[in-house]
Order: structure tokens, then C-alpha cells, then sequence
């Protein structure tokens, strides 16, 4: 398992400066860059694991408004048929998208239009070797309404999609929140799961010993499956956020 860290919680560091630090604690990836910024840590020896689509101004693509609505699809093409290539170059392999939020759509028919929207993408994808992953947040806290809020829902839409350049990204600080039973979930639906991301609940901050997730256990758990993907920290820190992250790759390995 290789370790990474989102980058937004710690962007008060400059991006290389952060690299260069977090390199030496064990760290080769840092999430959620944009390419051109991927790009400009290549050479310190940090990878971006995986990109999110920058914002757009139709507001498409977004957490929000992205692929459970037909109406959003043309628009969503354009925009990931630009993305994936840029992120293939940038030696990005995963680019996450967003079921958007249900505002009154059945879980069966979100489901059907995010497949619906996201299959004409895989084989450019498969072109690109990138894997399109679909994220999973809460929808109790932090998300309303956001429609990918289950871990059984992502997983329907992988074996609907049966594609190897699909997965799913299982945040373990947002299904701890809406479903807990993390380890039993991790064994049961591995097979989709291509990412993670952790943060201590409640709270979101650092994943000690003050909070309730047995980091050291769900790390074993996902080491138990073969799992040789990344895992990004994503926490915000009250304290020294280097510190912070040191105790977190240790917790984690």
C-alpha cells in the first residue's frame, strides 16, 4: 500500500515546498491536483494518484450537479473527454467523478443515469489508462443529499458499469458516518475499490487516538485484500500538520 495526502486541508504550504516535506515521512502522492499542478511535483518525486474535474462555468461536474442527471451528460462529456487525456499526461492514473445530489430521484434511477453517463467515457479512458472513480461522501453532515452516500449503491454502479477502468473511492471518515461496519464493507466490496481516503470521525481532523476509527485495524483489513493502490490522508489538522501526518503514516503502516 502506498501513501498519499489530499492537498487542500494543507494548502497554506506552498505545493512544492509541501512536497519536498512530506516525501521524507513516506509520502509519494499527493491528491486531488489539477494537472498542471501534478506536473510541477513530478520531478521532487511525488505522483498525483488521482485528479477531480476543476470547475466549470455551466457548474457541472461539481459534488452537486454531475452524472445522475441525463441533461448533464453532453456537458460532463466535454468536460472529461478534455480531463482524461490531460490527466493521462500528467501521469495522473484516476480521475474522480460525482453522482451529484438526488434532488428527488430514486436511488434505481440515479444509479441507471450515472451508467448511462459515465460508460461512453471508459473507452477513452481505457485509451488514456486512467480509471474513472466515483466518490463516496456522507450526505448526513457535510454533503446533503448527495446521492453516492452508500457503499452497496457505489458498488451496484461498478458491476452495472463491469468495466476495469471504473472503481470506486471508499472515504472512510464520510461511511463512518453514514454506515459505519467499515472492515466488513472493505472485505465485501474491495473488488471496487481502487482508492481510500481517511480522516478521524467525528470531526475530520487527525485520525489518533481522539476519535473512534481503529486506523492500525482498517489498514490491516485493506492489506488483507491485496490492496496495492494508494491511501490519502485527508484530514484537517488542528495541530502541526507535519506532525500530524507523520503520526498518521505511522498509524497506517
Amino acid at each position: 500500500m502506498k501513501h498519499s495526502v489530499s492537498y487542500w486541508p494543507f494548502e497554506a504550504i506552498p505545493l512544492e515546498e509541501f512536497a519536498e516535506k512530506i516525501l521524507p515521512l513516506g509520502y509519494t502522492g499527493i491528491d486531488l491536483l489539477h494537472p498542471e499542478q501534478a506536473r510541477r511535483v513530478r520531478p521532487l518525486g511525488i505522483e498525483c494518484p488521482v485528479s477531480a474535474a476543476p470547475e466549470h462555468e455551466s457548474g457541472l461536474g461539481c459534488i452537486e450537479r454531475a452524472f445522475n442527471r441525463k441533461e448533464h451528460h453532453p456537458t460532463l462529456h466535454q468536460i472529461y473527454e478534455k480531463l482524461i487525456p490531460e490527466a493521462a499526461e500528467a501521469g495522473i492514473s484516476q480521475v474522480i467523478c460525482f453522482s451529484g445530489n438526488r434532488e428527488g430521484l430514486d436511488d434505481v434511477t440515479g444509479m441507471e443515469n450515472c451508467a448511462a453517463g459515465i460508460a461512453p467515457l471508459l473507452p477513452l479512458a481505457e485509451r488514456n489508462g486512467v480509471t474513472l472513480i466515483m466518490e463516496l461522501l456522507n450526505s448526513d453532515v457535510d454533503h446533503p443529499d448527495y446521492q453516492c452516500d452508500h457503499s452497496d449503491w457505489a458498488a451496484g454502479l461498478a458491476s452495472l458499469l463491469d468495466s476495469p477502468n471504473f472503481g470506486v473511492l471508499y472515504d472512510i471518515y464520510h461511511m463512518q458516518i453514514m454506515e459505519g461496519d467499515i472492515i466488513q464493507t472493505i472485505r465485501r466490496h474491495h473488488r471496487h475499490f481502487t482508492h481510500y481516503h481517511t480522516a478521524g470521525n467525528p470531526g475530520r481532523n487527525e485520525i489518533g487516538p481522539n476519535q473512534e476509527l481503529n486506523y492500525p485495524a482498517i489498514c490491516r483489513a485493506i492489506r488483507e485484500t491485496g490492496f496495492e493502490g494508494y491511501l490519502a490522508q485527508e484530514f484537517v489538522p488542528l495541530g502541526n500538520p507535519l506532525a500530524a501526518l507523520q503520526e498518521a503514516i505511522d498509524l497506517c503502516s
